[in-house]
């Protein structure tokens, strides 16, 4: 069983395997027995969002044993958490821990 980590900007915490977009994310998850899952919402501009993964599941009722949605973006996390609270399994863990997103600037 693998853990993976959606998010195009947050580094990727130890023990989790990274996906950047949305597609890589949906391989993963196909390819893969997945223990958990941390989602974001926003993956670039004009890019499928993390609500394409939840989609993805919802429609393939295929779905980890703990799914957290760690997007900061409000709207976002909302339609994610919306959907997967209609249609999970009762066992499957649903968490939301939202990431603030912080910046290495160099002046």
């Amino acid at each position: 069983m693998i853990n993976v980590f959606l998010d195009d900007l947050r580094p990727c915490p130890k023990g989790y395997k990274y996906a950047q977009t949305a597609d890589e994310c949906i391989k993963l998850i196909t390819d893969n027995k997945v223990n958990a899952l941390s989602l974001d919402h926003d993956l670039g501009f004009g890019k499928p969002s993390g609500y394409e993964v939840v989609k993805y599941m919802v429609q393939n009722r295929t779905y980890p044993k703990k799914i957290v949605i760690h997007s900061a973006n409000p709207f976002g996390r909302f339609r994610m958490v919306e959907l997967l609270t209609k249609h999970k399994p009762r066992n499957v863990d649903l968490i939301v821990r939202p990431e603030p997103l912080f910046f290495n600037f160099r002046l």
